[in-house]
């Protein structure tokens, strides 16, 4: 029997890399999905490779109004929700002297805001409890990179939330934990470089990095997501599941 029969789940920035491996990966698991993305062609394409049952709504998870629609749409086509996978992330590379206000209000909105107000508006609809994953990273917490200070601090501010909703969570039903990845490769870790150089110089760091000297797959990180989010981790709440190849382990 498929282990999320009968499950409603929603995975923000499920249009590619995690998230859309997460989507694949919950619909053949017997759930129906809501992914969203901010571009309506990746959503369609995503709609398209998942196959069926499934609903893109398309918006940015910094944005309120957009998380308002995202809801109310699993609320009138579905009514219930069990699973969030709070996914969505963005990261940029700057130096301590080049942060902007623009980049700080981006990074943090759609890395801790997004995932705050996620959880937050998809609580009403959890009303059969479930579990509740949020994507964060290991470098929120076990590894340093300089031009990544800002994105750390998100994803930590993140972890910490995390922890802090334990308590309450629980008392609901619910469970919530941390996914941290190591490098994968995913549409966005090719796109925070400015060149397929660049990036290949990055991938090839970080390989020398992970003692498993390889890069994790969407598919690896989908498999960890599936995990938390089903009753496969059933008396887990608030860990932080480290999917890296070992590299902050070591």
């Amino acid at each position: 029997m498929a282990k999320l029969e009968g499950k409603v789940a929603v995975i923000t920035g499920g249009s590619t890399g995690i998230g859309l491996a997460t989507a694949r990966r919950f619909v053949d698991e017997g759930a129906y999905v809501f992914i969203t993305g901010r571009t309506r062609d990746t959503l369609d394409q995503a709609c398209a490779e998942i196959g069926g049952n499934v609903t893109a709504v398309q918006g940015d998870v910094a944005s309120l109004a957009d998380l308002d629609r995202l809801y109310e749409t699993v609320r009138v086509e579905k009514g219930v929700l069990d699973i969030l996978f709070a996914n969505a992330g963005a990261v940029q590379h700057v130096r301590i002297d080049a942060i902007t206000e623009e980049h700080y209000d981006r990074v943090m909105g759609v890395n801790l805001k997004g995932v705050v107000f996620s959880v937050q508006k998809a609580l009403p609809l959890m009303t059969r409890g479930g579990s509740i994953v949020v994507n964060t990273s290991i470098v929120g917490i076990a590894k340093s990179i300089p031009s990544l200070g800002i994105y750390s601090a998100s994803k930590a501010g993140a972890r910490g939330f995390i922890r802090a909703m334990v308590p309450d969570l629980s008392a609901r039903g619910i469970r919530i934990n941390a996914l941290s990845p190591g490098s994968t490769e995913t549409p966005i870790f090719e796109g925070q470089f400015p060149s397929h150089e660049v990036a290949n110089m990055a991938r090839d760091a970080a390989n020398a990095m992970t003692p498993m000297k390889r890069m994790g797959t969407p598919d690896e990180l989908a498999n960890a997501a599936f995990f938390l989010a089903s009753d496969e981790s059933s008396y887990i709440t608030g860990v932080d599941l480290q999917v890296d190849g070992g590299m902050a382990q070591v």
